[in-house]
């Protein structure tokens, strides 16, 4: 059975108004039509790009002979984006909608995702239920701490933020939820305690909430032991408002201060989870499946465009795919992924991958550049098969075409 799919549908123009501004009570409309081509989309969030001075303060969507479709204004700095998750468009259909920018302000909503710093944490919520919290003072990495799928039921490990009976407390630095890696010039970011580097949280860039996603994206600073600052990183993270399952989207930027940044050929990284103890292979009902087919052990060290690691929570089966973005470093991306429970989607870390004769030299990003990495997580009931992850991978694979006039 088929239950969420997955896709960013980025307008490739931006949307020409031809210098129109909304008067005070007035509006500006345009159509909006958006096209599959040979992939299904069962559930998509849609990102337009707008032209929208600063007097429109909200949009409203409504699709042609249809009802209304819940929206968002998403502003960052001079740009603006509606975003909005179309759902059930079959292959070779389109869609056709009204999308209207005004000076009005946004109706109040009871339902959507909230946003919520509270203390060195930000809370997300999905229509009032946890869904994680982001945290970011309380260990030497930012985090995300629980993490919450369908059901209301936790999909990654309590140690060692909290002692659960019966959890599996190995690997202290294994925080639920995390990016960082193992060997950036030369430091080592993966592990803690002394003598490791530590990503320090120095401010949030945008906090926002709405009916359709919620967004935080925060920088950071990677500090070596000895005080040193390797990099900054702006990673950020949107969590879509869906009928199914939860959904995320995550993407971080490496950016060199001053020196190159070189990230080595080591394993110990880097977009990971460490998924909720009764999930684990060895206990006897987990389940790692790659795109390639290839399943639990096998998966190590492979490459593959998504990964799924499924298995019981409370009696429920439930599962975190997660899918590598087609224009990341070296996709499809290898995983670290174990039978005990770590799972990391890593492009690094060929010696150990495909024996030391294969080692190379890693990746040097230069002053002046930037590298970025981009995911897709799916926490689904089932697992792999049954979510249908291929199809889910399809969609995010093969973006929505979306045009403005």
């Amino acid at each position: 059975m088929r239950y969420v799919g997955i896709v960013t549908a980025v307008a490739a123009a931006l949307l020409a108004v031809s210098g129109a501004v909304p008067a005070l009570g007035g509006a500006v409309e345009h159509e909006l039509t958006v096209a599959a081509g040979d992939t299904a989309y069962a559930e998509a969030p849609v990102w337009v790009p707008v032209k929208a001075p600063s007097a429109v303060k909200s949009a409203r969507l409504r699709e042609v002979d249809g009802p209304p479709v819940p929206c968002q204004l998403v502003r960052s700095g001079a740009n603006a984006w509606v975003v909005f998750v179309l759902r059930d468009l079959g292959p070779a259909t389109t869609r056709h909608y009204t999308l209207t920018l005004s000076d009005e302000s946004p109706a109040q909503r009871s339902r959507g995702v909230a946003v919520e710093p509270e203390g060195d944490a930000v809370t997300v919520t999905v229509d009032g239920d946890l869904f994680t919290s982001y945290r970011f003072a309380d260990a030497p990495k930012p985090y995300c701490y629980p993490v919450i799928g369908p059901g209301g039921l936790p999909l990654t490990r309590n140690y060692p933020m909290k002692d659960v009976p019966g959890e599996a407390q190995d690997h202290a630095h294994h925080r639920s939820f995390w990016f960082t890696f193992g060997e950036v010039n030369g430091h080592d970011f993966w592990t803690e305690g002394e003598g490791r580097g530590r990503i320090v949280h120095r401010e949030f860039e945008l906090l926002e909430s709405g009916p359709v996603v919620g967004i935080i994206r925060a920088r950071n600073d990677w500090v070596a032991a000895d005080g040193a600052k390797v990099c900054e990183d702006v990673r950020e993270l949107r969590v879509y408002r869906t009928r199914n399952g939860r959904l995320l989207d995550f993407a971080v930027t490496i950016i060199p201060v001053g020196e190159p940044v070189h990230f080595g050929d080591t394993k110990e990284g880097m977009f990971a989870f460490r998924v909720a103890s009764s999930m684990e292979v060895p206990r006897g009902a987990g389940r790692i499946v790659n795109s390639e087919g290839q399943v639990n052990g096998e998966a190590w060290g492979k490459r593959a465009a998504w990964c799924d690691y499924s298995g019981p929570v409370d009696g429920r089966t439930v599962g975190i795919a997660i899918l590598d973005h087609p224009d990341n470093f070296r996709h499809p991306t290898y995983w670290h992924v174990r039978e005990y429970g770590l799972f990391a989607a890593n492009p690094f870390g060929l010696r150990y991958y495909l024996g030391p004769e294969k080692a190379d030299e890693g990746l040097r990003v230069m002053p002046g550049t930037t590298l970025t990495f981009r995911y897709r997580v799916w926490l689904h009931d089932g697992a792999a098969p049954e979510a249908d992850v291929a199809a889910v991978y399809a969609e995010y694979a093969h973006p929505l075409q979306v045009t403005v006039r």
